[in-house]
């Protein structure tokens, strides 16, 4: 069996303060100034920054944040579906605030990370993991050079 897996209590579509606001009353999270100006910066820059330079640049307007604030931050909105941490096997986790569904490609030289269409691996699952097993979901990662990388010398 396959369980269809939820990535979103809510969907925000543009970093208006109104939506922002909105998106944390409808999911039940306390919209602190550190988790809204994290949410704000992930809307605005949707390039799957680290929590550390999320941290540095969080801080450059407002510098009450600590590191560690910002990770419970990131971690309490992955928690409410607000955000979508990724484990792209490199040495930070990254965080998107695009959470409708979508995988994703890694550029191993420059580090790079970037949205790929939803595509469905409903089909290969069950043959590819033989046996009674229940899923809950999966995300793809694609890795490599990116278009940039690739014709760079």
């Amino acid at each position: 069996r396959f369980l269809n897996e939820n990535y979103s209590t809510y969907v925000i579509v543009t970093p208006d303060r109104s939506d922002i606001i909105d998106a944390f009353k409808r999911c039940g999270l306390r919209c602190t100034s550190q988790r809204y100006a994290i949410l704000e910066h992930l809307l605005r820059h949707p390039n799957h920054p680290s929590a550390e330079s999320i941290h540095e640049a969080v801080n450059r307007t407002d510098p009450r944040a600590s590191l560690a604030t910002v990770y419970k931050a990131l971690h309490a909105l992955a928690e409410a579906g607000l955000i979508r941490e990724l484990d792209i096997g490199s040495n930070a986790a990254r965080f998107d605030a695009t959470v409708t569904r979508h995988h994703h490609f890694y550029c191993e030289r420059c580090g790079c990370v970037e949205d790929l269409p939803w595509f469905d691996l409903f089909q290969m699952l069950p043959q590819a993991l033989p046996g009674r097993r229940i899923l809950s979901g999966y995300d793809l990662v694609i890795k490599g050079l990116c278009e940039h990388c690739s014709t760079a010398s």
